[in-house]
């Protein structure tokens, strides 16, 4: 019996050799199957929406009651609290500074920058005296009101980009539920505060109109770091203008109670916060849909009001609360798309085509 010879060793060409030591490619993946809630995605509306509500509503229905707060505890002007959220805008110039940006924008956009700054000085002043002559929850209320309906007269008149029926239908139930919650405290006004009361709610509809106004502005702002820079524009001609004015029309305080300096704080990080994110929105979502998602910091408001300074909600807030939240909830389920997440990058890459082709 022969013994086993060895197996030949083969001779391979170096190619071979060099073709054999690569890993393989793997092999193509399955194709994964559709899944239902892949159909739905959300849009850059939507995502607008969403940091509307989150970051700016949210955090500034705190802003009205702990105004309130403050005043009462040592009797602090609304100009003085303006002046402490202008000294927290001011910091972002530490943010322009590193990235080696121009503290007022390119010299084109100044102009409109410094506008939209003014515009939201006018409307954060305007809306701190409502929130002591009023009830916060009212001034709020009619502060995003007017601010609504501010936004949807620019809209008409400015904006290219028409709303849909759903939009609209969601607007005017926003409206509504404003109107809901603030016309029975306007009928039933006392006779001898009635002066003092029309004049607090003045200036909340004044200050809506420049918050409206301010957002349009911010949105048609085209230079990088826009939003940094709207921020310490807003410090630096807030502090320039509150400065004066304090002493002028009112009489500044010191205060010696931690709570009037807690909540004094609080108003500045929450105010900065939701400036941010309001003016970020509306780069993503139409103003006019942005403002109708701030009302929910009239709900918020509310809560903090009856729950915190237990001040007194009648039914007609509650409604109103409940249709300011349907209204939003119509105007969120609109702004959902609901196509595959295929067919809208078949879209995409065939306005690419389309835009070469031109």
């Amino acid at each position: 019996m022969r013994p086993p010879s060895a197996p030949p060793t083969p001779s391979w060409p170096l190619a071979a050799l060099l073709r054999s030591s690569r890993p393989c490619s793997p092999a193509p993946a399955a194709p994964a199957r559709w899944a239902p809630w892949r159909r739905y995605r959300i849009s850059e509306s939507m995502k607008g929406l969403l940091v509307a509500l989150l970051g700016g509503g949210v955090p500034a229905g705190f802003v009205a009651p702990f105004t309130r707060m403050a005043h009462e505890a040592s009797a602090i002007p609304s100009l003085e609290i303006l002046l402490v959220r202008c000294l927290f805008h001011l910091a972002f110039a530490c943010r322009l500074r590193c990235g080696r940006a121009p503290l007022l924008g390119p010299a084109p956009g100044r102009r409109r920058l410094l506008l939209h700054a003014a515009a939201n000085v006018l409307s954060v002043a305007c809306a701190y005296s409502s929130f002591v002559a009023v009830p916060s929850a009212n001034a709020a209320t009619v502060r995003k009101g007017s601010s609504t309906l501010g936004s949807a007269l620019l809209a008409l008149c400015v904006e290219s980009r028409p709303l849909s029926g759903y939009d609209w239908f969601g607007l005017l139930g926003s409206t509504l539920g404003l109107l809901i919650m603030v016309v029975p405290d306007l009928l039933s006004l006392d006779p001898s505060t009635r002066l003092a009361d029309a004049f607090g709610y003045a200036l909340a509809c004044l200050g809506g109109v420049a918050l409206a106004l301010g957002l349009a502005i911010f949105r048609a702002l085209d230079f990088p770091a826009k939003l940094p820079t709207a921020a310490f524009a807003f410090g630096a001609l807030g502090g320039l203008v509150c400065a004066p004015a304090m002493f002028l029309l009112q009489e500044p305080v010191l205060p010696a109670e931690p709570l009037t300096w807690s909540c004094t704080v609080a108003i500045g990080v929450l105010a900065v916060v939701s400036f941010l994110c309001a003016s970020h929105a509306v780069t993503l979502a139409h103003p006019a849909l942005v403002c109708a998602v701030l009302h929910s910091e009239v709900v918020v408001t509310l809560a903090v009001q009856h729950y915190v300074l237990r001040e007194t909600v009648t039914p007609f807030d509650v409604m109103g609360a409940g249709v300011i939240l349907g209204s939003i909830s119509i105007i969120a389920a609109q702004n959902v798309s609901c196509h595959p997440r295929e067919e809208e990058e078949e879209e995409e890459e065939e306005e690419e085509e389309d835009e070469e082709e031109g």
